[in-house]
């Protein structure tokens, strides 16, 4: 794959007005291969791993990317983990820099996987991503996740497809 891409995004199949109903070709068992690719770096508070200002969180950094125009419609996603029982981390990607907003950079190879199910699966599918990076004879380091539809939209679809991305060292 070319650096920095990921599998196209199609926002054109949008029929809730919010969510594109996700389409998984090419995002299971990618192998992706960033050099400084640039993200938007947001943190969001929990309690017990709930978000509690997701909502509030997710506008302020969008609406900042959408008034830069450093969002590419084809690569949209966020990259999510928990970093603890009350805090989450989250990478916007973006084409350029976000005036007010922490930017970031990620390089190194990173392996997807698509799964289906609870958002209550994500420390089982943590697990999964960790052991599949050791199967491919790599270390693995972050774990995070791409969650492809919120709640509402999820209700619609009848789906919750979720990329895993694990970053593969030596």
């Amino acid at each position: 794959m070319t650096p920095n891409a990921t599998p196209q995004y199609d926002s054109s199949d949008c029929p809730t007005g919010c969510c594109a109903r996700f389409n998984p070709e090419g995002w299971d068992g990618a192998l992706l291969q960033f050099h400084d690719k640039p993200f938007v770096r947001a943190e969001t508070l929990s309690l017990a791993h709930v978000p509690l200002n997701m909502g509030r969180v997710m506008t302020r950094v969008l609406t900042a990317i959408d008034h830069a125009a450093a969002m590419d419609p084809g690569q949209r996603f966020v990259l999510s983990r928990d970093l603890s029982a009350f805090k989450g981390e989250h990478l916007f990607a973006v084409i350029k820099a976000v005036p007010g907003e922490e930017m970031v950079s990620l390089s190194g190879q990173f392996l997807t996987k698509v799964f289906e199910g609870p958002y209550s699966a994500v420390p089982h599918w943590e697990g999964d991503m960790q052991a599949l990076a050791r199967d491919q004879g790599k270390t693995p380091g972050a774990v995070w996740f791409f969650y492809t539809t919120c709640p509402k939209c999820q209700a619609v679809y009848g789906k919750n497809p979720v990329v895993g991305v694990v970053e593969l060292l030596g």
